[in-house]
Order: C-alpha cells, then sequence, then structure tokens
C-alpha cells in the first residue's frame, strides 16, 4: 500500500512539473510573439551587477537614503543608463523611466494596462481602501464621489484660507533677525485647512502646542509607517510597529465622528426634504457632507476622506515649503513676486485676481518642476503590455513589458533633464515660464496625467497662491537662515530636509 501511494505521488509529481514546464514554453513562446508583433527590442541596460536579487542596488540606494541624495542618485543613473533601464529588487523586476512617452503611455494610453492596487497593504491601515490605493470599478466610484466636491466654486471660496491666516502669522516673528521654520507652520496650517475643509471643523493646531498636537502627530507617523512599509517591499509582512497601529487608530477614530455626524445630518436634511413645502438651507460647504449625500455607506465616507486628507494636507504643505526655500535663497525672485502683488494695492485678491498673477504662477510652476511634491511613482502590469522606447541599443525601440513587473517613473529626473529645461535645468529660475517659453507636455508632470490626475490640483494651487500673496503683502524681506542647499527629505511627499528656516520684516 506504502509503495503504490508512493508511485502516485511521483506520478503526481511528474504531471505537475510536465503541466507546469509546458505551461511556461507555452507563455514564453506566446509572449515573444507578442513581443515580435510590436516590434519590442530587449532593455539593454541594466541597474543591478547582482541579477537575482539585487542587492547591490538596495545597499546603494540605502547608502543614497542615509546621505539624503537618494533623488540626485537616482537621477545620475537616469540619465547614465538613458532615462530607461531595468532593475531587480528581491523578487520584483523593474522597468525604471523618465521618458515622457513611456510615462503618458502608462497614464493615459495604456491606462487600463496598469495598475496600483498593490499598495493596499501599505496604506490601508490608515487610508482604508480609496482612491490613492485601488484599481478598476471601486477606484473608478471613489473618483466618482470626490471629484465633484473640487468645482470652481469650491476651489474659488477664498474665505477658509483668510480665516487661519492671522492665526500663522502670529506665529511668525518680525523683528528681522529671529528664526522661524516656515515648513513646520505650513504643515500646520494645511492641516488645519484641510480638516475644515473636509469636516467643517478645523483641528486648530496653528493655536495647539506640546501635547495638545497629538492627532497632527499620529498622523505624521502613520505616513512614515506607510513610507517603512513601501521600502520594505515584500519584507513588510514581517515589519510590526504597535506605535503605527495606535497612530492608524487615533486617525481614523477623529475622522469616524465627523463621518457619523455628516450622515446624521443628511439623514435629517432628507426627511425634512420630504415634508411638503420645506427647503433645507445648506449654508456652509463641508465635503464629508457631500460625500455622504451621495452614499450612506459609512465605512467608504471615511476611506475617501483619509485620502483627500493625506493629500490635501501634505502635498500642499511640501510645495510651500520648497517654494519658500528657494524664495528665501533668490532676494531679486522675492522682490519681483512682491512688486506683482502689489498691483492688488493691499485688498485680499479675489480668485480671478490670483490666477491672472503671472509671475506667482511661474514661481509655482518652477518649485513644482524643481521639487516635485511626489518625485517617484510606480504602477504594475496587469497584462502583458508594450512601452514605446528603451529598447535596443539606441533605445529607440518598443519594450515589452511582462505581466507583473513595475513600472517606475521618476519625475525629479525627467523635470531636470537639460534637453527639456536647459543648461541650468537645476537651476530655480521662474523667468523660464515667462512669456510662453515653455510649453511642456508629459515631460512636466507635477500632478500626474491620464485619468488618475489629481482631482485636487486646482484647490492645492489656489491654496499655495493665496498664502504666498498674504505672505508677500505681509512681510518686506524673506531671507533665508539655511547655509546649505535644499536637501531632500524623501517620504510619501518631498520637503526639505531641514525646513524653511527663514527671519522676516514686515512690509
Amino acid at each position: 500500500m506504502g509503495f503504490h501511494s508512493t508511485r502516485v505521488l511521483v506520478l503526481a509529481a511528474t504531471v505537475l512539473t510536465v503541466a507546469l514546464v509546458v505551461s511556461r514554453i507555452r507563455r514564453f513562446l506566446v509572449r515573444r510573439q507578442f513581443a515580435r508583433l510590436h516590434g519590442c527590442k530587449p532593455i539593454v541596460r541594466r541597474a543591478n551587477k547582482d541579477p537575482f536579487f539585487g542587492l547591490d542596488r538596495m545597499y546603494s540606494f540605502i547608502q543614497a537614503a542615509r546621505e539624503h541624495k537618494a533623488l540626485e542618485t537616482a537621477r545620475e543613473r537616469h540619465r547614465a543608463l538613458n532615462y530607461t533601464f531595468t532593475s531587480k529588487q528581491l523578487l520584483n523586476s523593474s522597468i525604471l523611466t523618465s521618458e515622457p512617452e513611456n510615462i503618458k503611455t502608462v497614464l493615459s494610453i495604456n491606462f487600463k494596462h496598469y495598475g496600483l492596487g498593490h499598495r493596499l497593504q501599505q496604506f490601508e491601515p490608515l487610508l482604508g481602501k480609496g482612491i490613492f490605493d485601488t484599481d478598476g470599478d471601486h477606484w473608478a466610484m471613489s473618483r466618482a464621489l470626490i471629484r465633484p466636491n473640487f468645482t470652481r466654486d469650491q476651489v474659488a471660496d477664498l474665505a477658509s484660507f483668510e480665516h487661519l491666516i492671522k492665526d500663522f502669522f502670529a506665529l511668525i516673528p518680525r523683528d528681522g533677525y529671529t528664526v522661524v521654520d516656515l515648513q513646520s507652520l505650513f504643515f500646520r496650517y494645511t492641516i488645519d485647512s484641510a480638516t475644515e475643509f473636509l469636516f467643517g471643523q478645523s483641528v486648530g493646531s496653528l493655536r495647539m502646542t506640546g501635547s495638545d498636537l497629538s492627532f497632527a502627530e499620529a498622523f505624521n507617523y502613520s505616513q512614515e509607517a506607510i513610507t517603512t512599509r513601501g521600502m520594505l517591499g515584500q519584507l513588510h509582512r514581517f515589519y510590526s510597529d504597535p506605535k503605527a497601529d495606535q497612530s492608524d487608530r487615533i486617525c481614523r477614530e477623529f475622522a469616524q465622528q465627523f463621518v457619523d455626524e455628516a450622515v446624521r445630518i443628511v439623514q435629517s436634511e432628507e426627511k425634512e426634504d420630504k415634508n411638503e413645502g420645506s427647503e433645507t438651507k445648506r449654508q456652509k460647504y463641508i465635503f464629508s457632507h457631500e460625500l455622504a449625500r451621495r452614499t450612506s455607506d459609512k465605512r467608504r465616507i471615511l476611506d475617501e476622506l483619509m485620502n483627500v486628507l493625506l493629500a490635501g494636507r501634505d502635498t500642499t504643505a511640501s510645495m510651500l515649503s520648497n517654494m519658500f526655500f528657494m524664495l528665501a535663497k533668490h532676494p531679486a525672485v522675492w522682490s519681483k513676486l512682491r512688486r506683482e502683488v502689489a498691483s492688488l494695492e493691499g485688498r485680499l485678491p479675489t480668485y480671478e485676481e490670483l490666477r491672472n498673477l503671472k509671475y506667482l504662477r511661474c514661481c509655482m510652476n518652477e518649485s513644482l518642476r524643481l521639487h516635485p511634491v511626489v518625485p517617484l511613482n510606480e504602477r504594475k502590469a496587469l497584462q502583458d503590455t508594450v512601452l514605446p522606447v528603451g529598447g535596443g541599443k539606441d533605445g529607440l525601440s518598443p519594450v515589452f513589458v511582462p505581466k507583473g513587473t513595475f513600472v517606475g517613473y521618476n519625475i525629479y529626473a525627467m523635470h531636470r533633464r537639460t534637453d527639456f529645461y536647459g543648461p541650468d535645468a537645476d537651476q530655480f529660475r521662474p523667468e523660464r515660464w515667462e512669456n510662453g517659453r515653455l510649453q511642456p507636455r508629459w515631460e512636466y508632470l507635477p500632478f500626474n496625467g491620464g485619468p488618475r490626475i489629481c482631482v485636487g490640483q486646482q484647490y492645492a494651487l489656489t491654496e499655495v497662491g493665496y498664502v504666498t500673496v498674504r505672505m508677500a503683502q505681509e512681510f518686506q524681506t524673506l531671507e533665508s537662515r539655511d547655509p546649505g542647499p535644499w536637501e531632500e527629505s524623501l517620504t510619501l511627499t518631498l520637503s526639505s530636509r531641514n525646513g524653511t528656516k527663514v527671519c522676516v520684516t514686515p512690509a
């Protein structure tokens, strides 16, 4: 009986092995035919010397990150390897690119060929399932829920930004020699504005000190944990951090109370609207209430709110801190910006006036070019597909992308290419955007592109523009108190490692 069982097991194992081999041979032949049909050639440039696990690249990345030069190191690698190359990290195979045509193909032309659902395990503890970590129908519904909330009327409502300016200015010394870190204040300002917009009630971090900043601190730590899980890749399953778990819980429980309130208020409004002749007046716009009018699923509302909170707070604060770091280093730019803002004659700007400040827009464009707030991104191929360039010795042929391959795209490297932006691509020079000198398409991508283009980009630009104008109206001088150059702090967004240390004098 034992001998018979052994023979059966051996036979079964043999059949399985043969089936697996035949399946792989068939897949190889199908893929080879697919690649030939599309004129694909292999990528000859590789980032790794270790072809099996890519340990050499992992080591060099860790070293560069410790020196706060991960982006610059990656940028140099892109330039040396002709902007599209392969990379290996443990069991994951990747194609890395900073070619606009490849990025356009991934994000737009072949949008359905790629996904980012692999983020879910990293993001879900804080964000749940929302617009930033899902694909397919779930993502489409998320976008449909969120997008109507960023209408022109909501973006153009500047009163909420002005409401927080007084508290913001109160924290800035005005004697011309006391140093203040604007970056920390920008992050407090944007979390206050984001929670006011989303929940109808600000967390009031600009008015808090010390241990009162529990929500903001928990939110920061939760994002650091997301970054750590991302860096660990497949090893993140073995990562455990009780403080991160507690921080996630604090953030989601804080937001949950506003979800419950929003659903209750909307249900109450609907009951009143059913009464004959009753007309409910909605005075104040609140994002969570608008979501509750579109779905009563509390978990769904909570997840979408957490996703928008992450974007609304971090990207805007990072952009402000990066831009003001450079403005403080370039007094002539600050003076020129103040001269343009002086055309308002001290008035608070309207939305249209804000949009018509051309040099302000040049400064924002240049900041986003030099320091894109989301400098690295990736997608995972959901099927066998093709990139238009990068193959062959000259790098001009199409490239076959097998299902399961990660395609990483480096916005930081692309934004500093001298063939797009000239020999001074490393320099902060807002004038490059004047008079329509640059008409960038996919080579300038601070807010992503295609169907996943940032729904809140106009809201973010409006907030950054408004805060910048009010700073220019309030302060005559803006002097850097950081003796060194800008250094990267790379987490989910990109900001200055040393903050934005300045001193100011009032206008």
